[in-house]
């Protein structure tokens, strides 16, 4: 997925699930993904040659002119010497079929620059509905973030609550180990919400074409 060599080594870095990045607009990622996408880019050259040889196509209708140029050094005892022979000519060739046959030859040419024109506008659409979702997902992801927030701060008041009972003989240790566990929950929970969202800005990054920029 990053172009990176097999052999590269990777380190965990869990200092980033602590740092929320600051987010650009939607419109600045859509951008950028347009700017840096390698696909996109290579639509972009074969283009560029689609056009390219839609001129060549329709310059094979048109004479072509040919230099050509020699150099000769001979001796035949008793018959012929030359020395330092150059010669040098000037052609021009057309050929008569071109006539009707560059016609067609210059359509085909023109319907694959058109393909490749209808393929880098749909691959433009499809960046950025892909930039629209990853940008919406982290949004979603920064909300289960606050939920899970508040729901660490009402787990670990409630485990002081039971726990409190517990010390005065009014709960359970099935109670006092049910509080334990929906905390210890409620803080995992917290955890993979931090992790799924620095997933989602990962993804939108690559989107964007930025990820291994970072």
């Amino acid at each position: 997925m990053l172009g990176l060599p097999e052999a590269t080594e990777l380190q965990i870095d869990t200092a980033s699930m602590y740092i929320t990045p600051q987010l650009k607009t939607i419109d600045d990622y859509v951008q950028l993904g347009l700017q840096n996408r390698k696909d996109l880019a290579a639509l972009d050259y074969r283009q560029k040659a689609a056009a390219t040889g839609v001129k060549a196509t329709q310059g094979e209708k048109y004479p072509s002119l040919a230099l050509t140029s020699g150099y000769v050094a001979v001796e035949v005892p008793n018959l012929l010497t030359v020395y330092n022979a150059v010669n040098i000519g000037l052609g021009v060739q057309y050929s008569v079929s071109s006539l009707w046959k560059n016609s067609a030859k210059v359509q085909q040419a023109k319907a694959r620059q058109n393909q490749v024109a209808a393929n880098e506008e749909a691959l433009t659409d499809a960046i950025r509905l892909q930039i629209n979702q990853a940008y919406q997902n982290y949004l979603v992801s920064q909300k289960k973030i606050d939920v899970y927030a508040t729901a660490v701060t009402q787990a670990t008041e409630n485990y002081k609550i039971v726990k409190n009972k517990y010390d005065n003989g009014l709960a359970t240790v099935t109670d006092l180990l049910e509080a334990d566990v929906a905390q210890l929950q409620a803080k995992l929970n917290y955890a993979f919400a931090q992790s799924d969202a620095v997933v989602s800005y990962d993804k939108l990054l690559q989107t964007a074409g930025m990820l291994t920029r970072q």
